[in-house]
């Protein structure tokens, strides 16, 4: 759940960004197939963290939508 919330938030968000631009670089960088792999991988990140969404979250039993993590209310353990 922690690990959720920190990658709902405005850090995770900036965090999932600079990995898919430093991703997409790297593999236009490299010039081959594996080189174009890494572009696409690279878009995922850049995209989940453009437009608030969490891929991992739905395994770890929490909303898809940012926003929606966000909102969700603390756990006490």
């Amino acid at each position: 759940m922690k690990f959720s919330k920190f990658m709902a938030s405005s850090t995770g968000r900036i965090l999932r960004g600079i990995v898919g631009v430093i991703l997409i670089a790297l593999g236009f960088i490299m010039h081959s197939k594996i080189g174009y792999v890494i572009v696409i991988v690279g878009i995922v990140p850049l995209a989940a963290g453009i437009f608030d969404f969490c891929l991992f979250a739905p395994l770890l039993k929490m909303p898809f939508s940012g926003k929606a993590i966000r909102a969700c209310p603390p756990k006490n353990k």
